[in-house]
């Protein structure tokens, strides 16, 4: 029994030819891209621009997400071949156990429950956010009270009221959930809806805000290097290259989420030619989208703004405070940011959900993990485990906490991506791949020193809290997957 054992490729072709007895093939290149979108444009654009902005890099924000989306699409085109190669769910696990062997395909499947289940959790806690002010700013009604829309670890700095649970944020996870277990194609229509609804507003902010700009406010487009403190006593590395390098990670989590459309391989119609169109074609939309939205954003709004005022709500207090004649541009932005969270929700459980099925299809994790409901084939009871998983994260963690830990545990995820690409190209030269990486080994290589810079960016107590997930990742390895792994213990 050996933990270092690969799963054959040509085993994996033929679970990805064997769906009629498992997932419905339903999605094509332009449902891919919609989900990508989907999971991109979010928490990411509407909250960590703010944060990154107001901790890290200032004006140079936008400096930051060219850097993330240079590490993204390098990363973006290893997953792209790999996709299009072995159309499976599961993703980079799935990858990384064809190419590194069981205990690392373990570890990169337990990294993206960090990153797809931590993920999910912190833009329902954004959903939140954006709800209470929907009730104030534009319905005009009293908010839920801080103690029912804020973690424990919260106190409101005005009250001194305490968080004691986040109801709004496990409800929306709650919602989703039910969605994704009545079928991907429903899924993927709602979703389709949202993406139009949240893409408009996105465009409609860049073309206005561009005339409310103040040059004022870019007029030091790179800060000097400096401390930041934040409100939990964390210290951030502000201005020059290691701010830049600190909003990269930070505004990271924007672009997780094309990854996530790997995860639906196996549900696609044509995956060879839709998944390399659905990967990258999201990832461009979104990467022109979000580095005009940026330069809007800080130039409309102080890096102050950013720090007191705004906070998570930073894009409608913008428009509010300087964008005058234009509130109705922040109570529409508020509404098309709830229906976006939604979104993103929706694409981070699918991807957590689908992982779950290949895990469990494996034998490590229960096999309950691997049953599809028989009506509307989907992965029903790891569905209903992640809802209780995310439901938790969500009500009582704070959101900026995890969104750092959703971006160090992808970014690992995708080094080991890239890495994989190499060691298929090496081990099996022959096999038939409708989309190649170009420049190999080049590109992955960028793509793993740019994806390790970000990590470095990230500071080291999110190094700590992902070496703490890991080692209870190892635990859980050596206690149950090692000895109920299909693979080792029945000689395929």
């Amino acid at each position: 029994m050996s933990i270092w054992k690969r799963k054959p490729l040509a085993q994996l072709l033929a679970e990805a030819a064997d769906s009629e007895k498992g997932l419905k093939r339903t999605l094509t290149a332009w449902s891919l891209i919609a989900l990508g979108i989907g999971a991109i444009i979010g928490a990411g654009l509407f909250v960590r621009t703010a944060t990154a902005a107001a901790q890290s890099a200032g004006p140079s924000v936008t400096i930051a997400f060219i850097v993330a989306a240079i590490g993204c699409a390098l990363a973006g085109l290893c997953y792209a071949e790999l996709s299009s190669s072995i159309p499976i769910s599961g993703s980079a696990y799935t990858y990384t156990y064809a190419t590194m062997g069981e205990f690392l395909a373990w570890i990169i499947g337990w990294d993206l429950i960090l990153e797809y289940a931590v993920g999910a959790a912190t833009v329902g806690i954004a959903w939140s956010e954006y709800l209470n002010n929907l009730l104030v700013n534009v319905l005009h009604v009293s908010p839920i009270p801080f103690s029912l829309s804020h973690s424990p670890f919260q106190t409101n700095l005005e009250t001194g009221e305490h968080g004691i649970i986040n109801l709004p944020a496990l409800f929306i996870v709650g919602v989703i959930s039910l969605l994704l277990i009545k079928g991907i194609q429903e899924s993927a229509f709602v979703n389709g809806i949202i993406v139009i609804v949240k893409v408009a507003i996105v465009v409609l902010i860049i073309v206005i805000g561009w005339n409310f700009i103040n040059p004022a406010n870019h007029a030091v487009y790179i800060p000097q290097s400096s401390v930041f403190t934040d409100e939990h006593g964390i210290n951030h590395s502000y201005g020059g290259i290691l701010g830049i390098l600190g909003a990269a990670g930070t505004v990271f989590f924007a672009f997780i989420g094309f990854d996530a459309v790997s995860t639906a391989a196996q549900e696609t119609k044509n995956p060879k030619k839709a998944m390399p169109i659905g990967i990258l074609g999201s990832l461009a939309v979104c990467t022109l989208l979000y580095i005009l939205f940026a330069h809007v954003l800080t130039g409309v709004a102080t890096v102050e703004d950013f720090r007191t005022g705004g906070k998570e709500a930073s894009v409608a207090f913008a428009i509010n405070k300087y964008m005058i004649g234009y509130e109705w541009l922040g109570q529409l932005v508020t509404v098309a940011i709830l229906a976006g969270f939604s979104s993103v929700i929706l694409v981070m459980l699918l991807g957590q959900s689908r992982v779950f099925y290949a895990m469990g299809k494996d034998g490590l994790l229960p096999k309950a993990f691997s049953d599809v409901h028989p009506k509307y084939k989907t992965p029903y009871k790891a569905n209903l485990v992640i809802l209780v998983i995310v439901g938790a994260f969500a009500a009582f963690i704070p959101g900026d906490i995890v969104g750092d830990m959703t971006s160090i545990g992808t970014l690992f995820a995708f080094v080991l991506v890239c890495i994989s690409v190499i060691i298929l190209r090496k081990r099996e030269p022959n096999m038939l791949r409708e989309f190649k990486t170009p420049f190999v080994p080049l590109v992955p290589i960028l793509g793993v020193l740019v994806c390790c810079a970000m990590m470095y960016g990230l500071g080291w107590t999110n190094w700590l809290r992902l070496f703490a997930w890991m080692a209870l990742g190892v635990i859980i390895y050596f206690v149950y997957g090692k000895k109920n792994s299909k693979l080792n213990n029945t000689g395929e």
